[in-house]
């Protein structure tokens, strides 16, 4: 179904389009980056909060790494996520996180991708198992979703955004700055 390049190419992907992303929100003011946008986590930082805490949520259980810190025991409908991070904290850390993810990337085998995974659902309360292919899949769609959201609340503050095709990312992703 997916290969460990299908996993390199994604993970390039994402770290070309957080750098880009992130530098363009960084040029609003932090009003700005919390004003509810209407998107389904509301402002451009509570859903690139959102895509911090999930990214390594997935990345743990991938590369047997450190996840996030526990959610607040609260109902996920009721969660303020822009309250997890700050925007500092998020600047300096999405680099890390990204190359995290790139690291897990270039470390998979096509055995990698086989089998099931298993973890509990917060969202859902209840346990999951799920085919590892689909769980890799599900963080790069994941990303790509919410990020398209993130992409419209910028054009919609004026801000030129990059392109977002696969075709069109460059050769070598770029140090981010």
């Amino acid at each position: 179904m997916i290969s460990p390049d299908y996993a390199r190419m994604m993970a390039r992907y994402n770290a070309w389009q957080n750098q880009w992303m992130f530098a363009a929100a960084n040029g609003l003011s932090e009003e700005e980056r919390r004003a509810d946008r209407g998107a389904f986590f509301g402002s451009i930082h509570a859903t690139l909060a959102h895509l911090f805490w999930g990214d390594t949520l997935w990345v743990a259980r991938f590369d047997g790494g450190p996840g996030p810190d526990p959610l607040p025991d609260v109902a996920l409908s009721q969660l303020d996520w822009a309250t997890l991070y700050d925007w500092p904290t998020m600047m300096a850390e999405r680099p890390k996180l990204d190359a995290r993810l790139a690291s897990w990337a270039w470390s998979t085998e096509q055995g990698d991708f086989e089998g099931d995974l298993s973890w509990y659902s917060k969202a859902l309360q209840r346990d999951m198992t799920k085919p590892r292919a689909v769980c890799v899949m599900q963080l790069f769609n994941h990303q790509t979703h919410h990020r398209g959201q993130v992409h419209a609340m910028l054009t919609a503050f004026g801000v030129r955004t990059h392109d977002t095709d696969i075709p069109f990312m460059p050769d070598e992703v770029p140090e981010w700055h």
